[in-house]
């Protein structure tokens, strides 16, 4: 049976950060030791940190890998193999690929990169080449029309293990200023009068689609037990909306409003992390930040950024207070119990062997080594 002794290194564990040993033994984590081991096969970690493998419960990184440059399409299996690496490298040893389903005319590509993404994930489980475990996260935009269609091609899909909630029209959610959002609009080239052609049909379809769509969703989910997630929550009237149809996840809210009123609900928060590490919205939403101060916060996802919730976590923990068993909880432990993974997400003995050996670099942390069930993978 193969074993690893990780050795010399600065153990985080869920309460506590000790220096000792770790042991990987046939997937698992076998032992947890404070010192150091003398075994001569031991591998000294020269006293850099040692946390669970991440897990993101929301990354749109495929996205940038099947479109690399605009118009400039890759070929998808290539982009998967990519993102997967992209992701390991991170430290991430389980990922939610978050792919859409529906469109609002936003992007008319991300339904092809949803159905090879789904196809590529289908090709390569079970292949060994994948250095993360990959399941399906499915971000369902509720207004529109084509969802329910497209969710049905999934709906019973074993790796799908997360849904989320969207309504990207103009007026709510992320685009409620409707003045920003026309201006996004016109730097993409669409004259005024086409534009506000574009506000009045979608409010319209949001009118006729939202709710049906919403309640065909949900009520398909119920049956699976899967959990979903509210996305870009704005109000308290949508948090108490979310509340009343049972669901206990807020991703990405995008107001202290909508955060208090999630948190009051007894709501679970997920915040971006590039939001935090860059120190603010790329949109003009709240700041991670702020929600992070004032206890608003349980998980951070990548979002966009593969990197960006080992960063997350140690900017929380350097600069925010946050202790760092707590701050790595975030990107650990806590998603793995959202996601209903009870088998990772600690160091402790009988968990996953998912470990990731962390080094600074300045005031960056950087994931030098990465295992996933016991096997070395960075």
């Amino acid at each position: 049976m193969r074993e690893t002794i990780l050795t010399n290194a600065r153990l985080v564990l869920p309460d506590e950060v000790m220096e000792g040993t770790l042991v990987l033994r046939g997937g698992i984590i076998a032992e947890i030791q404070p010192g150091r081991s003398r075994l001569p096969s031991a591998e000294d970690l020269e006293g850099d940190h040692l946390i669970p493998g991440i897990v993101d419960l929301h990354t749109d990184n495929l996205e940038r890998q099947v479109l690399p440059r605009a118009h400039a399409r890759w070929p998808s299996l290539s982009a998967m193999l990519a993102h997967d690496a992209q992701t390991a490298a991170a430290g991430t040893t389980t990922v939610f690929d978050a792919l859409c389903l529906g469109d609002l005319g936003f992007d008319t590509e991300r339904i092809e990169t949803f159905r090879n993404g789904v196809a590529d994930l289908d090709a390569l489980s079970g292949s060994g080449l994948l250095k993360a475990e990959h399941f399906l996260h499915l971000r369902c935009e509720l207004p529109a029309a084509d969802m329910p269609a497209l969710f049905e091609t999934v709906a019973d899909h074993p790796l799908l293990r997360f849904v989320s909630l969207m309504d990207h029209s103009p007026g709510v959610g992320q685009y409620a200023d409707l003045d920003r959002y026309r201006r996004m609009r016109a730097r993409s080239g669409m004259p005024p009068e086409e534009i506000e052609a574009r506000i009045a049909a979608l409010l319209d379809q949001r009118g006729r689609l939202r709710g049906p769509n919403r309640r065909y969703l949900l009520d398909r989910l119920s049956a699976r037990g899967i959990p979903v997630a509210s996305h870009d929550d704005w109000n308290e009237e949508e948090i108490a909306e979310n509340a009343r149809d049972g669901i206990t996840i807020s991703e990405f809210p995008v107001s202290v409003v909508a955060a208090r009123a999630a948190r009051a609900h007894g709501m679970e928060i997920i915040g971006g992390a590039p939001n935090l590490v860059r120190g603010g919205s790329h949109s003009g939403n709240v700041a991670v930040a702020e929600l992070v101060a004032a206890g608003l916060v349980d998980a951070f996802a990548s979002d966009y950024v593969p990197p960006a919730p080992l960063e997350a976590a140690w900017k929380a923990w350097r600069e925010q207070g946050v202790a760092l068993p707590a701050a790595v909880a975030m990107i650990t432990d806590r998603p793995a119990r959202m996601a209903g993974l009870a088998d990772r997400g600690r160091l402790a003995p009988g968990l996953r062997g998912d470990v990731v050996r962390v080094a600074a670099f300045g005031g960056t942390p950087v994931a030098r080594q990465v295992w996933r069930a016991g096997q070395r993978v960075i």
